[in-house]
């Protein structure tokens, strides 16, 4: 069954073009892969990981519908922005990993992940928001797939279409959803993550600069050597706390902590397990 799903992404992969720029938008281009292809590579990496419950321990929207509800409404109020280049092309589909580690990560396409560690390290929605955002726009800037492109090219392509490396799937699942070293964004993709989640967020009742706090907390618990892979240690801590100040004064958005009505994030975090 996973080769055969392989073999229609191959088939999807030539009949959709991918030698085209088709369907790029806002300067956001990609050498092989169209919109299609990137949402066809999001579902199958989607599938591989949630096949996998022991590694990824999705928590379940029926068990947890408050908890669910309260993300979604952060990851829409995000997506209502106008910078948002796909934001009615992608999935944006989104799930809560039930492990403590202070990770988040999203496939091409729009498949977003967060872990409960994550979500409790944090103080405040505002920090979420910025993280969240910072993980939209890695998708939507279309950053996984530039860079399976540069480690795999070809060879991926030709794999998928020949049917030779069924595990293929599983491997790129895995370095998404852990910033594996072959896969980590480089340091123009950091920091454009950083800008649009400002750009975002500037559309949005949460504070503009949501991610510098966070990355202010790291630095205070002395993390700033250890940042988590999916947010990477380049540039450093520091750097990007300037960087997403300096970006929130140019856009010229509010960097005032979002006032919460109905569930709070404290609520939100105690409905977790």
């Amino acid at each position: 069954m996973k080769k055969f799903r392989l073999y229609l992404f191959a088939l999807s992969l030539f009949g959709l073009g991918v030698l085209t720029n088709c369907g790029d938008k806002d300067g956001v281009k990609s050498l092989l892969f169209s919109i299609e292809d990137d949402k066809s590579l999001g579902l199958q990496v989607s599938q591989e990981i949630e096949s996998d419950p022991v590694t990824y321990p999705i928590l379940s929207e029926i068990d947890y519908p408050e908890a669910y509800e309260y993300l979604n409404g952060m990851k829409n109020a995000i997506l209502a922005s106008s910078v948002v280049a796909y934001r009615d092309d992608f999935v944006w589909q989104l799930k809560i990993i039930d492990a403590d580690i202070l990770n988040a990560f999203a496939t091409p396409g729009g498949y977003i992940y967060v872990y409960t560690g994550l979500i409790n390290y944090l103080d405040n929605a505002d920090d979420l928001a910025g993280v969240l955002g910072h993980e939209i726009a890695h998708a939507d800037r279309r950053h996984s797939v530039k860079q399976l492109e540069k480690v795999y090219g070809v060879q991926l392509l030709l794999s998928i279409v020949l049917g030779n490396d069924p595990s293929q799937i599983e491997q790129i699942a895995a370095q998404i959803a852990t910033a594996g070293s072959t896969l980590k964004f480089s340091r123009d993709n950091e920091s454009e993550a950083d800008e649009f989640s400002v750009k975002y967020l500037g559309d949005t009742e949460y504070a503009c600069n949501g991610a510098a706090s966070f990355f202010s907390k790291l630095i205070a618990n002395g993390q700033d050597s250890g940042v988590p892979e999916f947010l990477s240690t380049h540039p450093n801590p520091d750097n990007r706390v300037e960087d997403i100040n300096g970006h929130a004064s140019t856009v010229g958005c509010s960097t005032s902590p979002i006032s919460e009505s109905g569930m709070t994030y404290e609520e939100f975090k105690l409905s977790l397990p």
